[in-house]
């Protein structure tokens, strides 16, 4: 199934050039004026934009059901928008464009940003449902994440907030990875791999974004704190510290910006979860969160998730405590 991705800009069309009637008139006006005039004819400030090409999309899974109790149901990818307006353009760039390069307050301080889920995980249950080593058992690689009652799906909304927060933390001088894209593999990564990405690049944060699928009346956004692991493969000792003081700052910019209230199911109203069963934070070599925005099965939260703006505020929130963790002192 061919997916573009939510923040997908058309071709834009290419400013017309200047006819004969330019030239003509160039003639009447003095010297000053007819070097403007021959400027505009040949394009000017502002000529042809060319085509903007889609975003590059991204390939991410969690552990599995990434909130405790509660129960995560999937649905297949949705051929139309669920409410509000989920389609709603997100910062983009083409696929092969190189990084840009910033001169920030957080120049060479590396972000990754893992995007849960994946929306061909649909279509490959075999491959996600491949158990994989997170360090205290062994885990399904992936799952397909939940949606929205009308089809809005949680791997379109995570890759959404991801473009989002990296042209945040972009304009502020980070290098930026995801650990997926829109025009990266079919299904996946597994989440020891999603780990392990954020590890290689020596990350100075990760962050892995998710949305719940709770029940109805079950709202609010959660921030997940890496548990003290060391087992197997797995040893967390050293960054469950760091990854608490990320988490804590998120969840209190997250609150701030957005206005979403803290989980009413888990956390006891703190927007804190402590936990030791997801893979992609027990083998994390780096400061690490996952932050469930909210809750997709909620038609309260729903209506948040869908809209652009929205997700605009939670991108927002989001990046004020990664740099707010990155310049602490």
């Amino acid at each position: 199934m061919s997916y573009l991705g939510p923040d997908f800009d058309p071709p834009q069309p290419r400013r017309a050039r200047r006819g004969p009637l330019t030239v003509a008139l160039a003639a009447l006006v003095p010297g000053a004026l007819l070097g403007w005039l021959v400027y505009e004819a040949v394009g000017g400030s502002g000529g042809s934009s060319g085509a903007v090409g889609p975003a590059s999309p991204s390939v991410t899974s969690a552990a599995s059901s990434t909130s405790g109790s509660s129960v995560r149901t999937a649905a297949p990818p949705a051929t139309r928008s669920g409410s509000g307006s989920p389609d709603a353009k997100a910062p983009s760039r083409k696929p092969d464009a190189p990084a840009p390069t910033g001169s920030g307050p957080l120049k060479g301080k590396v972000v990754v940003i893992d995007p849960g889920h994946n929306p061909g995980n649909f279509q490959h249950a075999a491959e996600i449902n491949r158990q994989v080593d997170i360090g205290t058992n062994r885990k399904e690689c992936d799952t397909t994440g939940t949606s929205t009652n009308a089809g809005y799906t949680e791997a379109r909304f995570t890759l959404d907030v991801a473009h989002r927060l990296r042209a945040i933390l972009e304009r502020q001088g980070a290098t930026v990875k995801l650990t997926r894209d829109a025009d990266g593999p079919a299904w996946g990564p597994c989440v020891d791999e999603r780990a392990r990405i954020g590890n290689t690049a020596r990350a100075d944060a990760a962050i892995s974004i998710h949305a719940d699928g709770a029940a109805e009346g079950d709202r609010g956004y959660h921030v997940i704190l890496p548990g003290s692991v060391h087992a197997g493969a797995a040893d967390t000792r050293p960054i469950t510290g760091p990854s608490r003081d990320l988490g804590t700052r998120i969840a209190g910019t997250f609150l701030r910006v957005t206005g979403e209230p803290p989980s009413n199911y888990l956390g006891a109203g703190t927007g804190l979860v402590t936990r030791t069963d997801l893979g992609g934070l027990n083998l994390s070599t780096v400061p690490k969160v996952f932050i469930e925005c909210g809750n997709m099965r909620d038609s309260k939260d729903a209506a948040l998730l869908t809209s652009g703006a929205w997700r605009q505020k939670a991108a927002q929130g989001i990046s004020e405590g990664i740099v707010s963790f990155l310049r602490r002192s």
